[in-house]
């Protein structure tokens, strides 16, 4: 069955850094867009950094410009996000997302989460 399965989350203080990877089976994941989100307690998800099937582009939301990096090895089915430059408000649960959509049907698919928490 499809599986994405986050890890590397914790705990960092302010500045620090961390890298998250996505382990993915069950589906070619080598054409599916991959996505990082990421939804602190009370607030709506956000989209935190998307990258292409290939890998050949990806872009960032305004908040983590400059400071993450989503990269993928199709080789290992993996997607990761390197964290530099932490901040408290980088504190969330971090998601990863693959989709692909075709002309009749959109594929979709949830990890379960890892925590991140920025704090000294």
């Amino acid at each position: 069955q499809v599986q994405l399965v986050e890890s590397g989350g914790g705990l960092v203080q302010p500045g620090g850094s961390l890298r998250l990877s996505c382990a993915a089976s069950g589906f070619t994941f080598s054409t599916y867009a991959i996505s990082w989100y990421r939804q602190a307690p009370g607030k709506e998800r956000e989209l935190v950094a998307t990258i292409t099937s290939a890998g050949r582009l990806s872009n960032y939301g305004d908040s983590v410009k400059g400071r993450f990096t989503i990269s993928r090895d199709n080789a290992k089915n993996t997607v990761y996000l390197q964290m530099n430059s932490l901040k408290p408000e980088d504190t969330a649960v971090y998601y990863c997302n693959a989709h692909k959509s075709l002309p009749l049907v959109v594929y979709n698919y949830w990890g379960q989460g890892t925590q991140v928490t920025v704090s000294s």
